[in-house]
C-alpha cells in the first residue's frame, strides 16, 4: 500500500516519477503527488483521486528537474485530502518527503515539535517525519534524515529531497520494500519493481535500517544507521516490460486470470525435474521433517484461504495435523509453537505487514520457517529460514488471482515432498498425484475458453444486494475465496456458508430474491451439498452450481450449471476457483467499477 518513486539522473524527474507511479497505483489511489527541485526552489503539486487528476495538474503547471520524489496514496492517518496527500514538506517548504509505512509514536514527536513552535498543515503521521528533519537539519541532509529515523518507531520507505541540496536524493528503508533501479541516465528509487522496469534490470534491493544517498553526479552510498558505509550488489532482474502490461486483455485481473495455465507450467517445470519433486538442495531434508510435530500455516485473506485448502492435502498426504491460522489474529492468540515446529508463512507480496510479524513471532519461540511467496527478495524471503517461489510474474490487480493458484501448486509440492521424505506416500502414488496436476494448465485453460458464459452470469447478479457461496470441506474454503473475490471487486455483500450449517441460522436469510453460488467438487460429500441444494431453493433461492460431478439432484436444483473437468478431489479448488474469478470479474464489469482497483483496497498491505 501507497507507491513511491523517486529519481534523481540526467532526465525530467518529473516524467519518470509520474510514469512511475502509474505502474504503481493499484498500490494506492486516494490522491498522488510529486516535488520536483528546480532552479529556484521545490516545486510541488498533489491531486486527490486517481492519477490521472495529477496528470491534468502537471499538463496546466508542469515542473521541470533532475531530482524529485513522487507518492500515490492510501489513507492510513487522515482524510484523503489535498493536505494529507504527499509528499509533504516542512514549514519552509525546503524539505519535501514522501512516506510508506506507519509511524507509531508519531504523536509523542508531534507535541515535542509542537513545543519548538512547529505548525503542522495535515493529519499525517509522514509531516512529523519532515518537520523532524528540518528540525535537526544544519546544511547536511544524510545526517538529519540519520538523525531522524532513529527517533522512529514503525515502519518506513522514504524519499527525501532539499532544495539546499539540489543534486542530491535521500532514500531510507526499514520494514517497508524499497528497491533501487540503476539507469544509464541516473538513479530510480521505488516500492516495486514495476516501476523501474521500462528504464532498466539493473537493481539493489535495500534492506532494513539501510539509507541511501545519491546524487547528480553519477556518484552513490549505501549506509547503516552508524553510517558505515556497506556495498550492496547489483542484481539483475529476470523481468521485462511485457510482465508489466495488460497485452490486450481490458484489464490486469483478466490478463492474469488467463496467464494461470502458463504459470501453473512454469512452476512445475521449475519444481518438478524427470518426474521427481525438486525444491532444491537446501530445502528440509527427511531427518528435519521428521522433527516436526507441528505444522501451522500463517496468512491473510487470498493466501490464508490457500492454506486452508492445503490443509486437507498436507494432513491427508503425511499423516501431521495443521493448524492455519490468520496472520493478525496469530500473535493474538495462545500459540503451541516450539522447536518442532514447522511455521508456513504465505504472502504474494512478501512484504504483508501482519504476516511478517507473524514470523517474527514464530521465530522468536524457535520454530522452523519457510515462506512462500511471489516477489523475490522481499523481506519475507530474507527472515524464514527457507523460501518457495510462486513463479507467477508480477500480480498487479489488487484481486489476487494467479498467486492463489501457483501458491496452491507450491503447497501441494510441499505436502507430496513431505511424504515422500516421511513414507507416507508410495512412489507410485506420489507420481499420479504428479501426473494429475500436469493436467491442470489445459483444463483451466477449457473453463478460460468458456469466458463469455460468465457475463451472463454476472448480469443475473449485478444488481443483487447480497450473494451467498455455499459448498463442504474443501469446497467451503473455495467458497470463502470465491466471496472475498466477488466482494473485493463488485462490493456486493458476499458471503460463503458451509452447506450443512445453512439450517443453523443462515437460511433464515434466503427468500426467492437470493443468488447463491455453490460448489460441489468433493466425492464424498457431493451427495450432501446436493441435498443442501434443495433446501435452498424450496426457499426460491437461484443457484449457480460450479461442479464436476453429472448429478442429476444438482441439474434439478440449479438455475444454472458450470462444468469442470473431474480432478483428484484434493486438486479441485486450482479448477473450481477458475470460475468464481471470472464471475466476480465480470460482476464487477458489468456495475461499472474500477475492476483492477477496488475502493478502500491496497494490493501489498504493508501496515497493521
Amino acid at each position: 500500500m501507497c507507491g513511491i518513486v523517486g529519481y534523481c539522473g540526467k532526465k525530467n524527474a518529473t516524467d519518470i516519477i509520474i510514469h512511475g507511479l502509474k505502474n504503481l497505483e493499484y498500490r494506492g489511489y486516494d490522491s498522488a503527488g510529486i516535488s520536483v527541485i528546480t532552479k529556484d526552489s521545490i516545486k510541488t503539486i498533489k491531486s486527490v483521486g486517481k492519477l490521472d487528476k495529477l496528470e491534468e495538474v502537471y499538463k496546466s503547471n508542469p515542473i521541470k528537474g533532475n531530482v524529485g520524489i513522487g507518492h500515490t496514496r492510501w489513507a492510513t492517518h487522515g482524510n484523503v485530502n489535498l493536505e494529507n496527500a504527499h509528499p509533504h514538506l516542512n514549514s519552509k517548504n525546503t524539505i519535501s518527503l514522501v512516506h510508506n509505512g506507519v509511524i507509531d509514536n508519531y504523536l509523542e514527536l508531534k507535541e515535542e515539535l509542537e513545543k519548538e513552535g512547529y505548525k503542522f498543515k495535515s493529519k499525517t503521521d509522514t509531516e512529523v517525519i519532515v518537520q523532524l528533519i528540518d528540525f535537526y537539519y544544519n546544511g547536511n541532509l544524510l545526517n538529519a534524515v540519520l538523525k531522524t529515523v532513529k527517533r522512529l518507531v514503525g515502519s518506513y520507505a522514504l524519499g527525501v529531497v532539499c532544495n539546499d541540496n539540489p543534486s542530491e536524493l535521500i532514500a531510507v528503508r526499514n520494514n517497508c520494500p524499497l528497491i533501487v533501479g540503476f539507469a544509464e541516465d541516473g538513479f530510480i528509487i521505488s516500492s516495486e519493481i514495476s516501476s523501474i522496469i521500462e528504464n532498466t534490470n539493473k537493481v539493489v534491493y535495500m534492506d532494513n535500517k539501510e539509507i541511501a544517498q545519491f546524487n547528480l553526479n553519477n556518484t552513490y552510498k549505501f549506509f547503516n544507521y552508524n553510517l558505515d558505509e556497506i556495498e550492496k550488489e547489483i542484481e539483475t532482474m529476470d523481468l521485462n516490460k511485457d510482465s508489466i502490461s495488460k497485452n490486450g486483455f481490458e484489464h490486469y485481473m483478466l490478463k492474469e486470470i488467463f496467464e494461470q495455465p502458463d504459470a501453473i507450467r512454469n512452476l512445475l517445470d521449475k519444481r518438478v525435474i524427470n518426474g521427481k519433486i525438486n525444491l532444491g538442495e537446501s530445502f528440509f531434508t527427511a531427518e528435519e521433517i521428521k522433527e516436526f510435530e507441528k505444522i501451522y500455516i500463517i496468512a491473510c485473506g487470498t493466501a490464508f484461504h490457500a492454506g486452508e485448502i492445503a490443509k486437507f492435502a498436507i494432513q491427508n498426504f503425511t499423516g501431521r495435523q495443521v493448524q492455519v491460522e490468520i496472520a493478525s489474529e496469530f500473535n493474538y492468540n495462545q500459540k503451541f509453537v516450539d522447536d518442532k515446529t514447522l511455521a508456513i508463512f504465505v504472502s504474494q507480496s512478501g512484504e504483508t505487514a501482519d504476516t511478517l510479524l507473524a514470523l517474527e513471532e514464530a521465530k522468536k519461540l524457535s520454530a522452523k520457517t519457510l515462506a512462500i511467496v511471489n516477489a523475490q527478495n522481499s523481506t519475507m524471503t530474507k527472515q524464514a529460514d527457507k523460501v518457495m517461489y510462486c513463479y507467477c510474474g508480477p500480480e498487479i490487480s489488487v484481486a489476487s488471482t494467479k498467486a492463489f493458484t501457483t501458491q496452491l501448486i507450491l503447497l501441494y509440492l510441499l505436502a507430496l515432498d513431505m511424504a515422500e521424505k516421511l513414507g507416507t506416500l508410495s512412489e507410485d502414488k506420489i507420481k499420479s498425484y504428479l501426473d494429475e496436476l500436469k493436467t491442470i494448465p489445459e483444463r483451466i485453460s477449457e473453463i478460460l475458453e468458456r469466458k463469455d458464459n460468465f457475463r451472463n452470469i454476472a448480469e443475473e447478479l449485478k444488481n443483487q444486494e447480497s450473494v451467498f457461496y455455499t459448498g463442504r470441506g474443501i469446497d467451503f474454503t473455495t467458497a470463502k475465496e470465491g466471496a472475498l473475490k466477488l466482494k473485493e471487486v463488485s462490493y456486493i455483500h458476499t458471503e460463503a456458508f458451509a452447506s450443512g450449517e445453512l439450517k443453523h441460522g443462515s437460511i433464515a436469510l434466503i427468500d426467492d430474491s437470493t443468488k447463491v453460488i455453490a460448489i460441489i467438487s468433493q466425492e464424498h460429500t457431493a451427495k450432501k451439498t446436493a441435498i443442501n441444494l434443495e433446501e435452498l431453493t424450496a426457499r426460491g433461492a437461484s443457484i449457480y452450481t460450479i461442479t464436476d460431478f453429472d448429478d442429476n439432484t444438482i441439474k434439478q436444483n440449479s438455475k444454472e450449471v458450470i462444468k469442470f473437468a473431474r480432478t483428484t478431489d484434493f486438486f479441485a479448488p486450482l479448477l473450481s476457483v477458475i470460475p468464481a474469478q471470472l464471475i466476480a470479474y465480470y460482476t464487477s464489469l458489468a456495475r461499472g467499477n474500477d475492476v483492477d482497483k477496488p475502493r478502500n483496497l491496497a494490493k501489498a498491505v504493508t501496515v497493521e
